[in-house]
């Protein structure tokens, strides 16, 4: 494999563009659009002016900029080199009933990116992702208008594929729906173990606590137990040279932030080998959700009941029952709905993010990692329309209007996070992200980040200032997370 990474220390990481879209609206028509650099076909839409605005104020390629020569991504893409695309696919409907713009990535947004991926002349891109299991994808490409979109890149002669990353996947949306397993074969993917150098492993005595919503609790405990942190990351994502993550910028009930660092959940092939949370409440040493409930302690049991049943009707029913215990607690315990670790006390999720954004900078084919970055990831946020409150699958729309991009996915997360009026440090996944351990993803602090516009450079402390809308989080992190509300605690101390 092509190793193009071609040192990030020799650009600058700590630097994260952004640009404001003319209107928080993908149908709105754009202001004129001048694009000497790209083909007459190129679609003129509020996203490409947006991500070519984005680009400018990057500095990529600075000396061609305003030029037919302009290649902005021909600093991260070789000519002949592999490109694989991680969009936010995660389900195909907003539970909420709040639309799609709020839920996924825009299709505008992935294609205005494709144009500048094809400038660089790649052999081949991938565009992938593994949605939860309830996702019919196929309804999504269609209604998504991501087929039509593949269609035209392909009738230009640009080697274009789309690839369902899942081995389960669900045909209804509850348990006892019947389900496809091992749609893909295992040659597809990379088994990694990072055994004690996991972020898990701290934990890892709780492991036979380690809680996935809708799947086997047994078969975690094949994958993550102390010394065993496995994970299961697709082929495509590993043998690249450039991953190009464009994740949608929204509230998340279980990590206070989906964008950047969250969006790689989506690599791995089989949520068994995904810990979200620990079974049991804060009080009964678990971090399912807060305080202590005798009816979750029962709601979580049937759970996992009906998790280890095949599918059918005995295990909809478990499942069933489980709901009506949560809310049997919700009136006479007067506790909340929380249970799948929706809350700020949810000390899992996050080190299982860090540890695929790890495997990904630093794992190789070979199922080992390297000393060095292995392949060039860049992210291109799209918030044109974020979403906040119940994300990730229920959100609410906010209008945003704001893409992000860089060469490190924990400094623009850091700056996203700042954007949406939340404030980093009180977040376990943007704060520990920051930290010092093995396989690093960072070589400097937050305050070194510098965010780029078209107006000029300015320092970090200023992005907060940048984001016109702020966003209101899950129920489980109200007043844990903002940036105006008293700190109670915060993770990067």
């Amino acid at each position: 494999m092509r190793n193009c990474y071609h040192g990030y220390l020799e650009r600058n990481e700590a630097a994260v563009a952004f640009a404001q879209a003319p209107s928080a609206d993908y149908d709105a028509p754009p202001p004129k659009f001048s694009a000497p650099e790209l083909p007459g076909a190129a679609r003129a839409t509020m996203a490409a002016h947006t991500v070519r605005q984005l680009l400018l104020a990057w500095g990529l390629d600075a000396h061609n900029a305003g030029t037919a020569a302009w290649n902005p991504l021909g600093e991260f893409i070789e000519p002949g080199s592999r490109v694989t695309l991680k969009p936010n696919w995660v389900l195909h409907k907003n539970e909420a009933n709040l639309g799609l713009d709020c839920l996924f990535t825009h299709t505008s947004v992935i294609e205005a990116v494709l144009e500048y991926v094809a400038l660089a002349r790649p052999s081949s891109i991938v565009i992938g992702d593994a949605p939860i299991q309830k996702c019919s994808l196929d309804l999504l490409l269609e209604e998504a208008g991501v087929n039509a979109m593949v269609e035209r890149f392909r009738s230009r002669g640009i080697p274009l594929d789309i690839r369902d990353f899942r081995r389960t996947i669900m045909m209804g949306d509850r348990l006892g729906s019947a389900r496809s397993e091992e749609t893909r074969g295992l040659e597809h993917y990379v088994l990694f173990d990072l055994g004690g150098e996991s972020l898990l492993e701290p934990i890892a005595s709780d492991y036979q606590k380690f809680r996935v919503t809708m799947y086997n609790p047994h078969l975690l405990q094949r994958t993550h137990a102390i010394g065993r942190h496995q994970y299961l990351i697709a082929r495509e994502v590993i043998e690249t040279d450039t991953v190009i993550n464009l994740p949608k910028l929204k509230c998340h009930c279980k990590a206070g932030v989906t964008g950047a660092l969250k969006n790689l959940i989506g690599i791995n092939g089989n949520k068994e080998f995904l810990p979200h949370h620990r079974k049991g409440g804060e009080g009964s040493g678990g971090d399912c959700y807060e305080g202590r409930s005798m009816m979750k302690d029962f709601a979580e049991s049937l759970a996992d009941w009906a998790n280890t049943q095949p599918t059918g009707a005995v295990q909809a029913t478990l499942d069933r029952l489980s709901d009506i215990c949560v809310r049997v607690a919700t009136r006479v315990e007067h506790a909340d709905h929380n249970l799948e670790g929706a809350w700020y006390g949810n000390d899992t999720i996050w080190r299982t993010c860090l540890d695929l954004q790890r495997l990904l900078h630093y794992g190789k084919a070979d199922a080992t990692l390297a000393p060095d970055r292995q392949r060039q990831v860049i992210t291109i946020t799209d918030a044109i329309i974020g979403g906040d409150r119940e994300g990730p699958l229920a959100p609410a729309p906010v209008r945003s209007g704001f893409l992000t991009g860089g060469a490190n996915t924990a400094a623009v997360e850091w700056v996203n996070t700042l954007l949406m009026g939340l404030d980093p440090q009180r977040i376990p996944l943007t704060a520990h992200a920051f930290d010092v351990f093995s396989y690093p993803l960072t070589g400097f602090a937050p305050e070194e980040i510098q965010v780029r516009r078209i107006e000029g450079v300015g320092p970090v402390s200023e992005a907060a200032g940048l984001g016109a809308v702020r966003f209101h989080p899950s129920r489980g992190w109200i007043g844990h997370c903002e940036l105006d509300a008293s700190p109670a605690h915060s993770f990067s101390e």
